[in-house]
């Protein structure tokens, strides 16, 4: 005869397995580590969108000129830092990669030891639609210019998502309309700017040997965690890499969409793919460089200092997707 806790604990299962959701668990689909880097993600030797002063390499010369590379544990993704640039040439070689993969509801954690930094890099982590943007949508999971610090996350879309003022999140929002047409495309950023989310991003980061990032995109939310490589609270199956997650017991998020009446989420994001890519001043780095404490200007100094992107790297442990 079952005990009443056991019927319980019976019946819950049952629920769970009927309708997965309720489980709100997570199972492990790509695991990449290392060289499998090169199988994950596809190499986009374009022209910047974004209008830095950088030139994308494809997959072949980023390896022969050591601008990616992988070690059993470690992938590196990074900047040149050996040539003085021609004024009137292409901008400094460096690297923009894409998953192969597509992604809607999903986990996704960033384990990184190292990220760029240095006067002029503009850094990123992020998920978008490129085909279909802005209608896709279009996620920033970690973004910064100039070692300015914190990191911020941010949402950008078509027209018709405006976030709610109050939400539950540890970070700072700043514009509420997701816009793409509004502020220049500021998007609805926030700034992990909270005792629980230190050296978010740039030197601070490095520093503290890095750290986690998560993203968790449901029809209904979407939330961007962040943890101190010695954060005590970081979840045990995020350290670990397990091979079911379930962010309900992550605490509150560093940041918070979620899908309102204002903002019908599943109407404005689409399959994204995962994007990594470092570029240098451009729309956004190289607008704010004059206030950003750097010297001289922003194409002269990428122009002119190689050796000042010798820290102009990500350092990835791994990355890890849950679906």
């Amino acid at each position: 005869m079952l005990t009443r806790r056991k019927l319980i604990c019976t019946l819950l299962l049952s629920l769970a397995f009927l309708n997965p959701a309720l489980a709100k668990t997570y199972a492990l689909t790509d695991t990449v580590v290392g060289s499998s880097f090169y199988n994950f993600f596809e190499w986009e030797a374009i022209d910047d969108p974004t209008h830095g002063r950088v030139n994308y390499v494809d997959e072949q010369t980023s390896r022969a000129l050591n601008l990616t590379f992988a070690s059993p544990d470690s992938f590196i993704l990074r900047t040149d830092f050996e040539n003085v640039l021609d004024p009137n040439g292409p901008g400094r070689n460096s690297v923009r990669i894409r998953s192969v993969n597509t992604y809607t509801s999903h986990v996704a954690v960033f384990d990184v030891r190292h990220m760029p930094q240095g006067c002029s890099t503009w850094p990123a982590i992020w998920e978008t639609k490129e085909s279909d943007w802005p209608v896709g949508g279009e996620i920033d999971i970690v973004e910064g210019v100039n070692d300015q610090v914190p990191n911020a996350a941010t949402v950008h879309t078509s027209p018709g998502c405006v976030m709610p003022a109050d939400r539950a999140q540890t970070g700072t929002s700043a514009q509420l309309d997701c816009n793409t047409e509004v502020n220049e495309n500021a998007g609805c950023s926030v700034s992990f700017q909270s005792p629980s989310t230190p050296n978010s991003y740039g030197p601070p980061f490095n520093a503290n040997g890095g750290g986690w990032y998560a993203i968790e995109r449901s029809d209904s939310f979407i939330k961007i965690f962040f943890w101190p490589r010695n954060d005590d609270s970081v979840p045990r199956e995020v350290s670990t890499g397990a091979r079911r997650v379930n962010p309900d017991g992550w605490g509150t998020p560093a940041a918070f969409f979620p899908s309102t009446s204002s903002c019908d989420l599943a109407e404005h994001f689409e399959e994204n793919n995962i994007i990594i890519n470092l570029t240098l001043c451009g729309d956004f780095a190289g607008a704010v460089y004059p206030a950003s404490g750097c010297p001289g200007t922003c194409v002269d100094f990428v122009n002119n200092n190689p050796s000042a992107f010798q820290d102009a790297f990500f350092d990835f442990s791994s990355i890890r997707v849950y679906q």
